[in-house]
């Protein structure tokens, strides 16, 4: 009898210290945790409500008629683990419409020229001598960031636009369309008159 126990208690003790030696240290399990949080940025936000063009508005509406003053817009990007992810929320818009709308290069100005061309990850050679890009293989959702939506009833719409890529220069403006963007070669990226801009 004594031995028995002596052998159950030998027993127990090296199986609770093998099981210990075999448990993960502490501080392993959150290195992944704090790795992974620094891959990830703060999301930026801009929003605006659309006016007549001053030096010190942030969104400027071209035509009235087709984005009323008072409307809003709202840019949310998101950049994550080699990924971006922008939304676009707009309120105050004419009902059960399309609109096209993209991110571009620079800020918003007196004119909607003034926001230069698409923001493109990979920028299209021939653009330069000859802007605006209008090659599908450039001017595309993949490598342009296209937010085109369709309102509701009372004017509101949403879109998202994902990425498999981050920005290598931060986008300076949303423009907002009087049409749904094109896709065929000649027309890609267009989607007609630039008839209101948000300064991001």
């Amino acid at each position: 009898m004594y031995r028995s126990a002596g052998l159950l208690v030998v027993t127990a003790t090296a199986t609770a210290l093998f099981v210990a030696g075999c448990a993960d240290p502490e501080p392993e399990t959150s290195t992944p945790e704090s790795s992974a949080s620094t891959a990830v940025k703060p999301a930026s936000a801009t929003k605006g409500t659309f006016g007549p063009y001053s030096s010190s508005a942030r969104a400027v509406t071209y035509d009235p008629a087709v984005v009323p003053p008072g409307a809003t817009a709202e840019v949310t990007i998101t950049e994550s683990d080699g990924a971006t992810v922008v939304t676009l929320t707009a309120q105050g818009l004419l009902a059960d419409r399309v609109y096209g709308a993209h991110l571009h290069t620079k800020p918003c100005g007196e004119t909607g020229k003034a926001a230069g061309p698409h923001y493109q990850h990979e920028h299209d050679p021939a653009a330069k001598a000859s802007p605006p890009s209008v090659d599908p293989s450039y001017a595309n959702p993949r490598n342009e960031v296209w937010l085109d939506l369709t309102t509701d009833a009372q004017g509101a719409g949403t879109s998202r636009s994902t990425q498999e890529w981050t920005f290598t220069a931060k986008p300076q403006s949303l423009v907002i369309h009087a049409k749904k963007t094109e896709t065929a070669p000649g027309k890609a990226g267009t989607a007609g008159d630039r008839v209101a801009c948000l300064t991001i």
